[in-house]
């Protein structure tokens, strides 16, 4: 009768050990399961994040350059009113300054 009842209790004690084998894979799957899942949500906010930031950065740069056309036409006027103005000085001072060199190349010093 003591045989039978080691026999019982090495039986309970390896359904037990069954048991919790079983319940610690069940918990290392649902573990498993939910990193998965935390992954797959951080994913998409970061996905949706970057979608924002994606479309700010696109309004950003249409309403700086949404204008493109006047901005490059406003530059062409100043550039040319610039160079108009070069030219006109440099049409000023041009007999003055040829004036000059010839003094200057024509007279000898000792």
């Amino acid at each position: 009768m003591a045989s039978n009842r080691g026999q019982g209790g090495i039986q309970q004690l390896l359904a037990a050990e069954q048991e919790a084998q079983r319940i610690v894979n069940a918990a290392k799957a649902e573990k498993l399961a939910r990193l998965k899942q935390a992954k797959e949500e951080a994913e998409k906010e970061i996905a949706e994040y970057r979608a924002q930031l994606e479309r700010e950065f696109q309004k950003k740069v249409s309403d700086s350059t949404g204008d493109s056309g006047a901005n490059v036409k406003r530059l062409e006027q100043e550039t040319e009113a610039k160079i108009q103005n070069l030219k006109t000085e440099a049409a000023k001072i041009s007999d003055d300054v040829v004036a000059m060199l010839r003094t200057y190349v024509t007279s000898v010093k000792n």
